[in-house]
């Protein structure tokens, strides 16, 4: 029996410049299942992901890790350095797969459902980042992130490529972008503890309602250990329940064990998990 990849519909630009189509999984031209390739620019490079994935007929025969191999080779001819995959937390058998064909899990996607302000602790303000102070948090945030990337596996090129590319699709009109929270929090003293960026509107959930989402959380180096991180998580989600957001998700990259114990006390869940790896 051979088994395929046929496109199932065209072939259509994405909003980020990409290009991305769905397939179906072929076997002697009947199909069985079916995925989506996808490529994202990352500043010069492009990064592949495949998503979608499901075999619906003749689960267990190996078809799956076949559609994966091919949606790899397709992929290859559209110019990706790299491949993500983006796997629901139940589906531990596609999870397999992954690790099987050499990808990492990179990192985590965490959801929290929200109903009551959480309280501050005493003496804990928020003051917005404004247009002066807005260049010098944005170092931080990069450093910061490439820092994780680094960590995540990626290489020195993809990981500044990615921060770049990343930094200037969400935040394009700096300080002044619409929908997002920059904040920084403060205790008694003038010194900054720490600093939010809050997304107040990612994306819409299946039912319409707005997905907030925590693009970064950092404490500042002298202040760690100090529950400040569990404080700006209180001003994330208070943010979003004055905004009448209910739905507040985050990135943890997967070798966060410290931030993973935290948002997990706070009452966030995995819903997905991205697994990658460099295409050779």
């Amino acid at each position: 029996m051979t088994t395929t990849l046929r496109p199932e519909s065209p072939e259509t630009p994405t909003p980020a410049g990409g290009r991305t189509r769905r397939w179906q999984i072929c076997v002697n031209g009947r199909p069985v299942g079916g995925l989506r390739t996808t490529a994202v620019p990352r500043g010069s490079q492009l990064w592949g992901e495949i998503a979608e994935l499901e075999v619906h007929s003749g689960r267990g025969r190996g078809r799956g890790t076949i559609g994966a191999l091919a949606a790899e080779e397709v992929l290859r001819g559209w110019g990706c350095t790299r491949v993500d995959a983006d796997i629901p937390e139940s589906a531990q058998v596609a999870r397999s797969l992954a690790v099987t064909l050499g990808y990492t899990e990179r990192m985590r996607n965490m959801v929290k459902r929200l109903e009551t302000p959480p309280a501050l602790p005493p003496g804990a303000t928020a003051r917005a980042i404004g247009a002066a102070e807005f260049p010098a948090w944005l170092a931080e945030a990069k450093e910061g992130y490439l820092h994780d990337l680094r960590a995540s596996g990626l290489g020195e090129a993809e990981a500044r490529a990615k921060s770049d590319a990343d930094h200037a699709r969400l935040l394009p009109q700096g300080a002044d972008t619409s929908g997002v929270a920059l904040r920084r929090l403060y205790g008694p003293g003038e010194e900054p503890l720490g600093s939010l960026w809050l997304a107040l509107r990612l994306r819409d959930l299946p039912d319409g309602a707005p997905l907030a989402w925590v693009m970064v959380v950092e404490v500042a180096d002298a202040h760690r250990g100090r529950g400040h991180g569990r404080t700006l998580m209180g001003l994330a989600e208070r943010a979003c329940l004055s905004a009448g957001v209910h739905d507040l998700g985050l990135n943890v990259f997967s070798g966060n064990e410290v931030a993973i114990r935290l948002y997990e006390s706070l009452g966030y869940q995995v819903t997905n998990r991205v697994y990658g790896k460099p295409l050779l």
